[in-house]
């Protein structure tokens, strides 16, 4: 796959709105029972989506969904495991299943708040219903496909509404987080007030996003609880999927340290980890899906290039890179270095590597991934809204 142009330009832009142009949730008291969060999206599909949900009390939950275009046929999606429905829990995941390819729906969640859960007799308090949203399967006949891609929050969720605004449309079908997006897991507070609520108030009640871990989601106590609240395809830390033309491939890069650093006391295997999925990329690079692509595109936290000689960034190079020269692979969307920035291809690595931003002021990024049957554009997009660079590409396609 060829690179047709990469270059550095200065644009003109409409000016942006700011996480202060959103509103936010309302407080709630803390002794009524509440929803502590919106409803928000994860694991879009061209049949399913899984509607996420949090209360302040233990509840009996599920989603009510329809076609859009009926909303008279209202239908009822529990979690059912082994012949038990779900209840009695805070954080609730639900799959809607059985849907159709390329059709919007709406839908709302509900929880009923248990008082007294006892095996002959349960007491129930008050009911709540979240407002109606909307959202859209994937089009498995799309020709087009759109998807913001950010990296590197750190603990600041007011950046969100800054960079979701510097879209410039509300065409993105996706948002995905290219790792870092906290310093370290503290708790369900610090995912509530600096990810889920900040993204709900922006686009997640009708956009699903997806969490990547970068090296900071592997830190803290809490770290082992994220998939609880979060789901990605195929309910796993690394993943690939294809919207429209273009095949995306999701990569966990782990740790940037040695497994042996005093810091993980022995509790880190991520050499392993990434070796595993080495074996699996070099597969899922020669499946048939990627090849009736036109265009390869993968993203990971740490990019094998261009990201100094700490450990983390050698081990990628070493695993990853021979895979993904062999694999056909148009370009690579990276973050971890805090220095943004677009490097051409080169003797190193044969595909361009875009490396977003980081958290503070001055440094923040979003890249833009566009693509239809024509070309493929990247766009790397300062916080001022300046074009710091783009990347695009041509068909390619390797149909067996």
């Amino acid at each position: 796959m060829k690179a047709l142009t990469i270059g550095s330009v200065a644009a003109a832009m409409p000016k942006i709105g700011t996480a202060s142009d959103k509103m936010l949730p309302k407080s709630i008291q803390a002794d009524e029972f509440s929803l502590l969060t919106q409803p928000y999206l994860q694991h879009l599909a061209t049949d399913g989506i899984t509607v996420c949900w949090i209360t302040n009390r233990r509840a009996f939950s599920h989603v009510e969904y329809w076609l859009a275009d009926k909303p008279q046929d209202v239908k009822i999606q529990q979690t059912i495991k082994d012949g038990m429905v779900l209840a009695n829990n805070t954080v609730n995941k639900i799959r809607l299943t059985g849907l159709r390819p390329g059709h919007s729906y709406g839908y709302r969640v509900v929880s009923k708040e248990i008082v007294e859960f006892k095996a002959y007799a349960k007491t129930f308090g008050a009911t709540l219903k979240s407002a109606d949203f909307t959202f859209q399967t994937v089009d498995p006949n799309s020709h087009t496909a759109a998807l913001l891609v950010m990296n590197d929050i750190h603990d600041r969720p007011n950046s969100f509404g800054l960079l979701e605004g510097l879209y410039g449309s509300d065409a993105y079908q996706e948002v995905l987080l290219n790792g870092d997006t906290f310093d370290y897991q503290t708790g369900e507070q610090q995912l509530i007030d600096h990810l889920i609520n900040p993204c709900t108030a922006l686009f997640a009640s009708r956009k699903p996003f997806m969490l990547m871990r970068g090296n900071h989601e592997t830190r803290g106590d809490f770290a082992y609880a994220l998939g609880q609240y979060f789901e990605n395809i195929n309910d796993n830390a690394y993943f690939a999927f294809t919207r429209g033309p273009v095949f995306f491939v999701a990569l966990d890069t782990g740790e940037d340290k040695t497994d042996d650093d005093d810091a993980y006391h022995g509790m880190a295997q991520f050499d392993l980890f990434r070796e595993k999925q080495a074996a699996w990329l070099k597969d899922v690079l020669q499946s048939d899906e990627a090849k009736r692509a036109l265009y390869r595109v993968v993203i990971m936290h740490i990019p094998p290039y261009h990201s100094g000689d700490w450990h983390g960034t050698m081990h990628c190079r070493r695993v990853f890179g021979p895979v993904l020269a062999e694999g056909n692979v148009g370009v690579v969307i990276s973050g971890h270095t805090h220095r943004y920035g677009i490097h051409t291809a080169q003797e190193d690595h044969s595909y361009p590597i875009i490396i977003g931003g980081g958290p503070k002021e001055g440094q923040r990024t979003i890249i833009k991934v566009e693509a239809n049957q024509s070309v493929l554009e990247a766009q790397l997009i300062l916080e001022t809204n300046e074009l710091i660079g783009r990347v695009q590409l041509k068909p390619q396609s390797l149909q067996v």
